[in-house]
C-alpha cells in the first residue's frame, strides 16, 4: 500500500489538521485533493477518527487554535456536512493500534489513526512526514494532499 499520488474513489480517513484546513477551506489543500474530496463527500467516503475530536478540543482549550464558536458546535456542524463519517475508536483499532510493525509514530493518536486507516481501508490523508515514511511500507496507503512537506 504505497504513497499515493493520486485519489481516485478512495476512502478517506483526514488526518485531525487536513479536516480543520478542509472545514476552514485552507489554501494548503491542493486543487488535486479539493477534487478528490468534494468526490468522496458525494460518494460518503470522508472518516472523522473520534480521536481527532478530542484533538481539536485539546487544541482549542490549548489556545494552539482559534475556532469562532463552541468546540463542540464546530465539531458537530463539520460532522453533519454530507458525506462525512465519524469512525469511532473500537476494540480492535486500538489493539490493533499497538501491534504495528516495522517503525512507526511513537503519537498515540498518530497510532489509532493508522490503525484506524487500516481496519477502514481508507487512505490516511496527511501532511506528517512520519505517517507519510510509514505509508510507504505494506500497511496502510497514505496521502499528502499539499505541495510542500511539514
Amino acid at each position: 500500500m504505497p504513497i499515493l499520488k493520486e485519489l481516485k474513489k478512495h476512502k478517506l480517513l483526514l488526518d485531525t489538521h487536513i479536516w480543520l484546513w478542509a472545514m476552514l477551506g485552507d489554501p494548503k489543500l491542493g486543487k488535486p485533493f479539493q477534487g478528490a474530496f468534494e468526490r468522496a463527500l458525494e460518494a460518503n467516503s470522508v472518516l472523522v477518527s473520534s480521536m481527532s475530536i478530542w484533538e481539536v478540543g485539546m487544541l482549542v482549550e490549548k489556545k494552539r487554535i482559534q475556532i469562532d464558536m463552541d468546540t463542540l458546535d464546530w465539531v458537530e456542524q463539520a460532522l453533519d456536512i454530507p458525506g462525512m463519517q465519524l469512525s469511532p475508536v473500537t476494540p480492535k483499532i486500538a489493539i490493533q493500534s499497538t501491534k504495528l510493525l516495522d517503525e512507526v509514530h511513537g503519537d498515540p493518536i498518530d497510532r489509532l489513526l493508522i490503525a484506524t486507516a487500516f481496519e477502514e481501508n481508507a487512505v490516511l490523508v496527511t501532511r506528517d512526514q512520519k505517517i507519510l515514511k510509514y505509508g510507504k511500507g505494506k500497511f496502510i496507503s497514505a496521502y499528502n494532499p499539499c505541495c510542500t512537506p511539514r
